[in-house]
């Protein structure tokens, strides 16, 4: 049977909401988006301890992060995702985006449970080549994204983008770097579609002074009486020296 889905929201660090008295709550998912520059923070040093250190104080359940490095000569042939997954002890799906320095560059997600499913869409990037990893939960599906530098790019992304996410019958959640921030043409776009959950006051860049809002985490809009909800919840973990971006984390409750 098709199942449809509705959210309920709170923008503040404490959600509370109203829901039905026969609503059940099957279970919380914590989620995290995390652009960690190769592993390499402000201080110079590459250290994938700090980045799974925030996972872990944070409780994530699904982390999309992007700018990994898998095997290359900057980050002394290690593959970054599975080091952080490792240390945080999640399963690691890489998405690589090019060939760099003997090895790999580009995006991954950590999960605590093995992806039902897993497959890769390339996007447009006159820059370099870019790359929306989908991995399908039980419950919902996560991509994660880092888009391009390019305007035109980013607004040729958005119909891949919505074609991918329209095809599942769970919550759709959109995670990563988007490299544009609120008020954009793009973001514009995209929210015809997406809700977003950060607030367009909560700056990610650069770590140690942010002053823009480029890293998101958004969910397809539903169009339909639910069977599920969903509630959520927004926080930031302020780790100015681990990245030259701050993680996202919000607190997902699904709702039965």
């Amino acid at each position: 049977m098709k199942r449809k889905f509705f959210i309920l929201l709170a923008m503040s660090l404490a959600v509370s909401v109203s829901l039905p008295m026969q609503a059940k709550k099957v279970r919380t998912v914590r989620l995290t988006s995390y652009n960690i520059q190769h592993g390499e923070g402000l201080d110079g040093k590459i250290d994938h301890a700090r980045q799974a250190c925030i996972l872990r104080k944070a409780h994530t359940d699904v982390a999309a992060i992007q700018e990994v490095d898998s095997v290359t000569r900057r980050n002394g042939g290690v593959y970054g995702l599975e080091e952080i997954g490792r240390k945080a002890k999640m399963h690691s799906t890489f998405a690589p985006a090019i060939n760099f320095q003997g090895g790999k560059y580009g995006i991954g997600i950590l999960s605590k449970k093995q992806p039902i499913s897993v497959h890769r869409i390339p996007l447009p990037g006159r820059e370099e080549p870019r790359m929306l990893l989908v991995a399908e939960f039980k419950y919902y599906v996560v991509a994660c994204t880092h888009l391009s530098l390019t305007d035109e790019d980013r607004m040729a992304s958005i119909p891949l983008i919505l074609e991918e996410a329209r095809k599942w019958q769970k919550p759709f959640l959109l995670m990563g770097d988007l490299n544009d921030e609120p008020g954009s043409p793009f973001y514009q776009e995209m929210s015809k579609n997406f809700l977003f959950f950060n607030p367009s006051y909560d700056k990610t860049f650069p770590a140690d002074a942010p002053n823009i809002c480029i890293d998101h985490v958004a969910i397809l809009k539903p169009t339909v009486t639910p069977e599920f909800s969903l509630s959520w919840q927004y926080t930031w973990v302020g780790e100015e020296t681990f990245s030259d971006h701050r993680p996202l984390h919000a607190k997902v409750g699904l709702w039965e």
